[in-house]
């Protein structure tokens, strides 16, 4: 079927496969022939969905901050950046790093990751694959909050939550409908 995703398409054969495989093999009647048959429908015709990065995710929702691991518990800072340089590939002078596989936060697919700043200010963002519109709907759910200062001007559209002290959650795209991506992110102070 040409409407389904590559992914999912590319297990079909090697799913039914491996099923038919057991069955023969088992013959342990209807309801493993059943089972099979669902298990063969799930892989084959859902579409592979990536999971969120938590990592990334608390990070970017000012749950955590490299600023705090920075002062107070290399560590956590070091075991950080090793799963991130895992995850995440830098390409020359970029500015951010782009996921090796697929990523999510919010439930919304990552495409670019800014792990020292937002904008102009020092923090961590994300570049997420979804409109404002979409992407404010689901922080808010993840959240449990509404963002409720929020500002369109300058060609831009933006929301703040402040968090806590050092701790203000972002959100900022083009003020364009046909705008695509849109910046989520947690940002400490600004460099001055």
């Amino acid at each position: 079927m040409p409407d389904e995703p590559p992914a999912a398409s590319a297990y079909r054969e090697p799913a039914t496969q491996i099923v038919v495989a057991y069955v023969q093999r088992n013959r342990t009647g209807k309801i493993s022939a059943l089972a099979g048959a669902l298990t063969t429908f799930l892989v084959a015709v859902l579409p592979a969905q990536a999971l969120d990065n938590l990592s990334i995710e608390r990070l970017a929702l000012c749950q955590d901050s490299w600023l705090d691991w920075k002062n107070g518990n290399p560590a956590q800072l070091q075991k950080f950046k090793a799963d991130f340089q895992a995850n995440f590939l830098h390409r020359g002078n970029d500015p951010f790093f782009i996921p090796r596989s697929s990523q999510t936060v919010a439930g919304l697919p990552v495409v670019q990751v800014f792990p020292e700043s937002v904008g102009m200010g020092v923090g961590f963002s994300v570049m997420v694959n979804t409109n404002f519109d979409n992407a404010k709907a689901a922080l808010e759910r993840k959240i449990g909050k509404l963002l409720r200062q929020c500002e369109a001007g300058d060609n831009m559209r933006t929301c703040e939550l402040e968090i806590g002290e050092k701790r203000t959650l972002t959100l900022a795209a083009e003020d364009n409908p046909k705008s695509t991506t849109t910046l989520l992110g947690c940002y400490y102070f600004y460099e001055k």
